[in-house]
């Protein structure tokens, strides 16, 4: 598999992974979605948010625009959870398009960009975008563990899962 398809790929199951869980997260009472329930960024809220600030305020802006906006990775940057939700569904339905501009040379570069904390850095490029739905993953992964402690379902998430449901959509 090429580069880009490959993370074609990932940007797909990124945001088949995020909606599931949206609709897992839609139906958790307010108290327990905005509780401290002790993950790295407190809440679900929290840790959504992050997602957002992450994922699409950070890094996406870094991979197509090539600037790096100077936010906190703990910036509340949607209090609102319906426009949150909306906001991460818009976000991770950008990255397909993206990928599909670079050109088959743009695996092989770097991503120079500026870090949170003001200090240049230049990584290599497809593995920085692995970073990218990696952490995504990480993070989807701890709300689902919190679901869990909470009571609630949480939705399976496994790539697989996500395998499986392309074939069944691809099969006549």
């Amino acid at each position: 598999m090429n580069p880009t398809q490959h993370f074609m790929l990932l940007a797909r199951y990124n945001a088949w992974a995020t909606a599931r869980l949206l609709e897992a997260v839609a139906a958790v009472p307010d108290a327990d979605y905005r509780r401290n329930v002790g993950l790295f960024f407190g809440s679900i809220h929290g840790t959504l948010n992050h997602l957002l600030v992450g994922e699409h305020l950070l890094w996406f802006v870094r991979f197509d625009e090539g600037r790096s906006p100077a936010l906190a990775l703990d910036t509340e940057a949607e209090a609102d959870r319906t426009a949150l939700a909306q906001r991460l569904r818009d976000g991770v339905a950008c990255w397909e398009p993206l990928i599909t501009r670079w050109p088959a040379d743009r695996w092989e570069g770097d991503l120079a960009y500026t870090t949170t904390n003001g200090e240049p850095v230049s990584m290599p490029f497809a593995a920085t975008l692995a970073h990218v739905f990696n952490h995504g993953t990480h993070h989807r992964g701890q709300i689902t563990a919190a679901l869990t402690a909470l009571g609630h379902p949480c939705p399976v998430l496994d790539l697989i899962y996500f395998l499986r449901a392309e074939q069944a959509a691809a099969m006549p």
